[in-house]
């Protein structure tokens, strides 16, 4: 599904992109840079999908979604501190 197949289905579901971010706890920025590639992930196609169905259907998807507790996942970068184990550089192991 192209991008632009995914926001028409947006539309039918009456949601906008930030909102439909917020309720299924994705950075937003993540989705517009689908804007430049060929497809959309299957997941969202299909989220999208369901949410278009659905409110055509006048099922209330936000009240289903939003019963899941969902939470944002956070960001990760490539120079996070990582936790190590065990001793360290700076420590002496201890041997008896």
């Amino acid at each position: 599904m192209t991008f632009i197949e995914f926001k028409k289905l947006l539309l039918d579901a009456e949601i906008t992109l930030p909102k439909f971010c917020d309720l299924v706890k994705v950075s937003d920025k993540n989705l517009q840079s689908y804007k430049k590639k060929d497809a959309v992930p299957n997941a969202i196609a299909t989220t999208a999908a369901c949410f278009a169905h659905m409110h055509k259907k006048g099922i209330d998807y936000r009240e289903i979604i939003n019963s899941l507790g969902l939470k944002k996942k956070s960001k990760k970068g490539g120079f996070a501190k990582k936790k190590r184990q065990g001793g360290g550089a700076g420590k002496k192991a201890k041997f008896k």
